[in-house]
């Protein structure tokens, strides 16, 4: 794993200058690639490329970045891993063989190597669909003078990129991480409102847009050329970008082509297709571990891993004192049950708080998914220990996971005869009495309910249904469960919010409305958030994470199946389950979700009242010029008040003050 940063002069470089610049924004992603770095400059066409190195295969100087093609024509910057990339290397000999040509003449063992050769004899595009892997590459053809962007198909690894500066000193900026743009003298750095409206909905900046104006995230699946010849007619213009894979193509073909075996076969398939992603993904020259938080996705991957291993495996979990955030104690059971080499730390609320003054700089841009705090201890831990770490991510957006999934669905069936007015009053009702009032309501009424029935932060989820009852279809109520602030740009002055494709009433070519929702949580909130999340806390402690379900065979495998073998009578992830059953009892996994959270809600009334009151002050917001504070504060009075809940739409507010307090002068 890695991190790389350049730019592209169109009038050209001075070559002390572009050292001294590439070097600066190479430097600022050092925690990404702290074993070694690389600066590569093509003075005549104005070309920086810099990286740092995070050394995991081929731990020789044969791996060094910028690397350069056998050939001498391609220069590359590459942050990733290539899983199959040996695989790669057999084609390419096996075709060198048949067509009578040269072999190809390996210098190390680094997929980065791999890649050049590949792209020498396939192309780009074609080596990119052959690849099984995550990504993000900066790649310079000195025969045709065009810099290709690529990112990998799901948005594992993070690309940013735009012009900064006008006319003749305009440059082309690039990396892996905003920090490494901003460490060029022509950054801007000026704040897109309509960008901290889509913050406030989501907690998350969506690609295409970044927090500043001109900078943009390239699309997941999506590659971006930028031809010198083309831009020497019109410097500033952005190129145009192209999909090589979208997952609305493989949704698509699922669709038209449905997984026609039964149960047993589809177990089958899913079992090998896992259980080959963990294998390629089990490879490196460094010690290895994973994340394991005893829920389905995370146990399944360990549970596959140990199978392959001939040592146990290192797990690793972070536990927390509060009950309702504590899934240690499952975690350390399935570990036991697996025979793992498992280390768990039980946080108290000051090491986690410690992390807050971090996130600004962690995450580059306002990001306000509070599992960020235990996500980077988690990755702190695992770093003790491992240089890489397998997770269980992207499980729930692939088979199902999400309550909002099995809840959207009955909850408009059951609201959709009432008139509004009588679901508006009843909204009313539910939040005239405060959440904590529920919970003790509903620890009486415990021991009738129905096991279904069984959750934690009652009165929280009593809220939110409260908020989505005024609902007019099954699609609304989704686009209410995923916003926290529903009318953004009534906050944010002089803003208006852009219509993002999770937002728009058009809905998606999915088979049923669970389908939809899968797909829209798959273009945006896995790539936007649990995948930000997990990089750059991982990245921030120079760990690098990787995520077997996110293999492309799986999530294209996973998108032939009927919907009936991801949900079946109410629970979800069916097929995951049959999978990880064969390994772990089903006894040590029926229980109700959690989230990996931590008390936002009571830390603000509490120890995190002062921090947050002098973010939020009026007098404060006024003069930044950012928000009306009218609804800002009225949130905080009722929150401090236990009146009601209010810990996402505030922390989404206050990441965005503590990062222009760290990032904007």
């Amino acid at each position: 794993m890695c991190g790389f940063a350049g730019f592209v002069a169109p009038s050209g470089v001075h070559p002390d200058e572009a050292r001294v610049v590439g070097e600066r924004m190479g430097q600022a992603v050092r925690h990404r690639g702290p074993d070694d770095g690389g600066l590569w400059i093509d003075e005549a066409a104005g070309v920086v490329l810099s990286h740092r190195r995070l050394s995991i295969l081929d731990l020789s100087a044969t791996g060094h970045q910028p690397m350069i093609s056998a050939s001498g024509r391609y220069v590359i910057a590459f942050n990733g891993e290539i899983y199959n990339h040996l695989t790669l290397r057999e084609q390419l000999l096996r075709q060198a063989s048949t067509q009578g040509g040269g072999l190809p003449e390996w210098r190390g063992h680094s997929d980065t190597e791999t890649l050049l050769h590949a792209i020498q004899a396939w192309g780009l595009e074609e080596t990119l669909r052959r690849s099984v892997g995550m990504f993000a590459l900066a790649l310079w053809d000195q025969q045709k003078r065009i810099l290709t962007l690529a990112r990998d198909r799901i948005g594992e690894k993070p690309l940013y990129y735009g012009w900064q500066g006008r006319g003749e000193i305009a440059v082309f900026l690039f990396g892996s991480e905003l920090k490494a743009l901003k460490a060029h003298p022509s950054f801007e750095g000026v704040v897109d409102r309509e960008a901290l409206t889509l913050q406030l909905r989501h907690n998350y900046v969506p690609a295409p847009w970044s927090i500043y104006l001109g900078i943009h995230k390239l699309l997941p699946g999506h590659t971006l050329q930028l031809s010198l010849t083309e831009i020497g007619k019109a410097p500033g213009v952005l190129p145009t970008c192209r999909p090589y894979w979208l997952l609305a193509d493989v949704v698509k073909a699922g669709r038209a082509d449905p997984f026609d075996g039964n149960d047993a076969d589809a177990v089958v398939a899913l079992e090998s297709l896992l259980r080959e992603a963990v294998s390629q993904q089990m490879v490196a020259d460094v010690p290895l571990g994973a994340f394991l938080s005893g829920g389905i996705d995370s146990s399944t991957v360990v549970a596959l891993m140990q199978t392959q291993s001939q040592r146990p495996v290192k797990t690793f979990t972070i536990g927390f004192h509060e009950k309702h955030y504590n899934e240690a104690e499952h975690a350390k059971a399935v570990a036991s049950h697996l025979g793992t080499e498992h280390t768990e730390l039980y946080v108290t609320h000051e090491q986690a708080m410690a992390v807050i003054p971090r996130l600004p700089t962690l995450y580059d841009e306002p990001f306000s998914d509070s599992s960020q705090i235990p996500t980077y201890l988690l990755s702190q831990l695992a770093k003790e220990h491992v240089t890489v770490s397998l997770s269980g991510d992207a499980g729930d957006e692939l088979f199902g996971g999400y309550n909002r999934y099995r809840l959207t669905r009955s909850l408009w069936r059951r609201i959709r005869f009432l008139p509004t007015s009588m679901r508006r009053g009843l909204a009313m009702l539910i939040t005239r009495v405060a959440p904590t009032m529920w919970d003790r309501v509903y620890e009486i009424m415990r021991p009738v309910l129905p096991e279904g029935a069984c959750f934690t932060h009652s009165g929280d989820k009593l809220h939110k249904l409260a908020a989505i009852l005024a609902s007019q279809s099954d699609q609304e109520i989704y686009r209410r469960l995923i916003s926290h602030w529903n009318h953004p740009a009534d906050l944010v002055i002089g803003a208006r919010e852009p219509n993002t494709k999770v937002m728009s009433s058009a809905w998606s070519d999915a088979d049923c409305l669970e389908h939809g929702m899968m797909f829209l949580d798959a273009i945006s909130y896995l790539p936007d958030d649990i995948l930000v999340k997990v990089d750059r806390a991982a990245m921030g402690v120079s760990l690098e994470s990787r995520i077997p379900f996110l293999d492309h065979r799986v999530v294209e495998f996973a998108w032939h199946l009927p919907l009936q073998m991801k949900i079946r009578q109410g629970q979800s992830k069916w097929i995951l389950r049959q999978v990880l059953y064969k390994y772990v009892p089903r006894a040590l996994m029926e229980r109700p979700k959690m989230g990996f959270g931590v008390p936002i809600d009571d830390w603000l009334r509490g120890p995190l009242r002062a921090w947050a009151e002098n973010l939020l002050d009026e007098a404060r917001l006024r003069r930044e010029g950012f928000f009306d504070p009218t609804p800002i504060r009225r949130k905080w009075a009722e929150h401090c008040s236990s009146q009601r809940n209010w810990q996402d739409q505030l922390w989404d507010v206050l990441m965005f003050q503590a990062w222009l307090e760290a990032n904007v002068s």
